[in-house]
């Protein structure tokens, strides 16, 4: 049998004397821990094969349609990392492999247990009433295999199961396998087909190439991914123009928990949110599902990941923001292996190269662009991120980047809208949108002010804070600013904590950088005339009027919000007396206001320790 190994390829630039790739029957082409570039078509003849091993990859330069064709098969390794119960989210990067010219659908059939460097085993295709996947051997289940175009609803999901019915570039669903698989493929690489909770699938079949249009529509999800036997730079994808005239500017990932067990009203997870222009990627926030797929009740928080690069088979959904083809093309394309420091992760905390890189921007990076990467920071705009939880359960994580370029209206791909409408929400409001956000980018400014949102079905306990600063201030504070008590709420070093009724609360509350702790704009003169006292010995709240102003109107709050004493038209009087005895023990803001439009206000607690 002819073969070819390549075991060392410079970078792209340097081929260019390569314009396409054919491979005759029967022989192979062997790359090992190194990338191909291939300028144009690739061209797999029968039983005529190309194997990427140990983190290799293809670049291919083709504009327009791809060109691929021939019944011979790339062959590429990836892993899942959820077991038999919970679900990834997938994009092949192969087809159908026929004489045929361009992309075709892809199926599970096409997915093998590797065996040796080269050998591959097809994957037993289960039964459609059996629902768990097995490792050794490799046992898929199809009934786990969904597509989700332009959709909104879980009832939306499309049944694939063991059909070729993938269109080349959607994404598609599918859980993993139960038990371990100790065969290591390649011994070089030490790596095996299945540890636990990590199948390697054997994609085989033609490699997918060019561009890649899938349907998107106004404020529906597709579940689309990376079709490529390489890896992609996110950023360009969701940056280029004719893909940011039709979607939201995030990328939607899906998180799990190991819940084990398939009843969906078992289910716990949700989406983390990535922005391009900050490089932030704000984890998911899990909830449980009832068993029609709505949310119900927080009941935890994902993890971060890094996401600029896409490893190969990732899986992720769009926004739409209006109807046409969102595209994926060569130009994306780079060759980045997979692990922390690398900035790709499939789903993994593990770094694929533990090796620390604290260079400030990227090293040379190969790619079908012609990008110079080593120009590019590689870290994230400054942010940092505020926790919210909802009941003491579940956990909102939410981040605030801090970027030059940002205004206080919405900022393609780096204002991160909430996946979806989720039964209590702690959320960003923006000047010019109606769509709660849970990542937002503002200029900094230590007299900033961003409105925040709380919105709950049902009466709820809200506890807020700060619990990351990245490359940001540590010593700057973060308070949230109850605009209706006046009270400042340290959230940097303490917690906010509070229990809202139902509704969608919009106005009330900001996040601000500064406690003024004083009604603003106030003469000083007024606001030190105007004195409360609360004698907690007699249960009495006396008020000082020094300057004999007209009072028009005097109300005391708890921290709800809840007025716990209304008096109007008080007058000229220089003092004034309430009972607080029925009043639980608490912080109270008293708030006056007088004739000539002067606001007042001032904070008292009352206790009966």
């Amino acid at each position: 049998m002819k073969k070819i190994i390549l075991s060392a390829l410079g970078f792209f630039g340097s081929l260019t004397a390569f314009s396409q790739m054919y491979v005759s029957p029967n022989s192979y082409v062997f790359v090992n821990d190194q990338f191909m570039f291939v300028r144009q078509d690739v061209n797999l003849q029968n039983n005529g094969n190309l194997f990427l091993r140990n983190n290799s990859q293809l670049l291919q330069g083709t504009t327009g349609s791809g060109a691929n064709t021939g019944a011979g098969k790339l062959s590429v390794f990836q892993e899942g990392t959820v077991n038999n119960f919970q679900y990834n989210y997938w994009c092949s990067p192969v087809g159908n492999a026929s004489a045929l010219v361009g992309n075709e659908s892809f199926g599970i059939t096409m997915l093998n247990r590797p065996t040796g460097v080269t050998t591959s085993v097809p994957a037993t295709i289960l039964a459609t009433n059996n629902y768990n996947g097995t490792a050794s051997p490799l046992a898929i289940a199809p009934y786990w295999i969904w597509r989700f175009v332009t959709s909104n609803a879980y009832a939306q999901w499309a049944y694939v199961g063991s059909a070729t019915g993938i269109n080349a570039g959607e994404g598609f669903t599918m859980k993993g396998t139960s038990g371990t698989d100790a065969t290591i493929a390649q011994a070089i690489e030490n790596v095996q087909n299945n540890s636990g909770n990590r199948q390697r699938y054997d994609f085989r079949g033609k490699p997918n190439d060019g561009n890649m249009g899938v349907a998107v529509s106004a404020g529906n999800f597709t579940l689309v991914g990376n079709p490529y036997p390489s890896a992609i730079d996110i950023n360009a994808y969701l940056l280029d123009p004719a893909n940011a005239a039709l979607i939201n500017g995030q990328a939607y990932y899906w998180e799990q928990v190991a819940v084990n067990t398939h009843t969906l009203n078992q289910y716990q997870g949700g989406y983390g949110v990535y922005n391009p222009v900050t490089g932030i990627y704000t984890p998911a926030a899990f909830w449980s599902y009832d068993g029609y797929g709505s949310q119900g009740v927080p009941v935890g928080s994902g993890t971060v990941y890094q996401r600029r690069f896409s490893p190969v088979g990732q899986g992720f959904m769009v926004m739409g923001t209006a109807s046409g083809n969102v595209t994926m093309k060569n130009n994306f394309r780079v060759f980045v292996k997979e692990g922390v420091v690398n900035q790709s992760q499939f789903a993994r905390t593990a770094s694929a190269n533990p090796a620390a890189d604290n260079s400030e921007f990227f090293p040379e990076i190969p790619n079908v662009a012609g990008i110079d990467y080593t120009q590019i920071r590689k870290g994230t705009s400054p942010y940092i991120r505020i926790h919210a939880m909802y009941n003491n359960s579940g956990v909102r994580p939410t981040t605030i980047a801090f970027l030059d370029s940002a205004t206080d209206g919405f900022d393609y791909g780096a204002d991160g809208r909430s996946p979806s409408g989720e039964a209590a929400e702690f959320y960003y409001i923006l000047s010019d949108m109606p769509h709660e956000y849970v990542a937002t980018a503002v200029k900094f400014d230590i007299d900033k002010r961003i409105p925040v949102g709380f919105r709950c079905t049902a009466q709820t306990n809200f506890k807020l804070q700060v619990k990351d600063v990245v490359d940001f201030d540590v010593n700057q504070n973060v308070y949230l600013h109850d605009k209706l008590t006046g009270i400042y709420y340290d959230i940097k070093n303490n917690v906010f904590d509070m229990t809202l009724p139902a509704g969608n609360n919009t106005t009330r509350f900001e996040v601000t950088f500064k406690n003024t702790d004083v009604v603003l704009n106030n003469p000083d003169e007024v606001a030190e005339s105007f004195t409360v006292y609360q004698n907690n010995q007699n249960s009495m709240l006396t008020i000082y009027n020094t300057l004999n102003k007209d009072i028009t109107s005097l109300m005391m709050y708890d921290v709800t919000g809840k007025v716990v004493i209304e008096k109007s038209n008080l007058g000229r009087g220089a003092s004034y007396e309430f009972s607080t005895s029925g009043l639980s023990d608490g912080v109270y803001v008293v708030k006056a206001k007088t004739k000539d439009n002067i606001d007042m206000s001032k904070k008292v607690i009352v206790s009966r320790r």
